[in-house]
């Protein structure tokens, strides 16, 4: 896994070295990232230089109207694949817990996540956001790896990882601004700015449970087996 400096952007970074079933996730095919509407100049060069064709945003209708990816220009195509009904306000408004969202999205955007591996295969390199990169891509790129056979201590680890990449300064004002409006919610804290290793182990003991494990709910959902072993092919070095 590494980190890029890329400016204008917070919690870029590629998957890359994940050990997995017989190998290890390759360089250069999956990046993971927050949101791109305040991206530079030279961050759309250091952007450019990845080689991304396709970006694989999970954001709603009103998030990408209020900040729209500064893409114009680098010849990628954009895949809109919003991860939930309503907006993203609605995590505050309900004050849900992060097992709470998780379920949420697991039970609620199951179709969406397999087009997240959808989009993955049909072109790459690839880059996968939200807003802040850490619950929406978090759980789709986890599923993604989790797919290709990558071991599951490596895809809770790079999940957790986001929560170190949040700029401080940025947490700071994003949690006056949501402890203004929502005054009275419990777990703002861990909405805005965390990503704990417990929470992703949650999310895979609860789809064991469930269905077998994250590639069986995948499965579940239309996911093929041809399908997954392209990803693997893809992916695994």
């Amino acid at each position: 896994m590494t980190v890029h400096d890329v400016p204008g952007v917070f919690n870029v970074r590629d998957v890359g070295g994940l050990p997995a079933d017989g190998g290890r996730t390759r360089d250069g095919v999956l990046f993971r990232s927050g949101h791109l509407a305040r991206l530079t100049s030279e961050g759309r060069e250091r952007l450019a230089a990845f080689g991304i064709r396709r970006i694989v945003d999970l954001r709603d209708e009103q998030e990408r109207r209020d900040e729209p990816s500064r893409i114009d220009g680098l010849g990628v195509e954009t895949v809109c694949l919003p991860m939930f009904a309503g907006s993203a306000a609605s995590f505050f408004d309900d004050d849900l817990s992060l097992d709470d969202l998780y379920r949420a999205l697991v039970d609620g955007s199951a179709s969406r996540l397999v087009e997240v591996v959808r989009a993955v295969l049909a072109a790459h390199p690839v880059l996968v956001h939200c807003t802040v990169g850490k619950d929406r891509t978090g759980l789709s790129v986890a599923l993604v790896l989790a797919a290709a056979g990558v071991d599951e201590d490596a895809v809770v680890a790079d999940y957790a990882r986001t929560e170190h990449l949040l700029p401080v300064a940025r947490n700071d004002a994003v949690l006056r601004f949501l402890r203004a409006r929502y005054p009275h919610a419990r777990h703002l804290e861990d909405l805005a700015t965390r990503s704990p290793a417990e929470a992703m182990r949650a999310v895979f003991e609860d789809l064991r449970l469930r269905y077998g494990g994250p590639v069986d709910y995948l499965r579940s959902y239309g996911l093929r087996d041809d399908e997954i072993a392209e990803l693997r092919r893809i992916l695994i070095a």
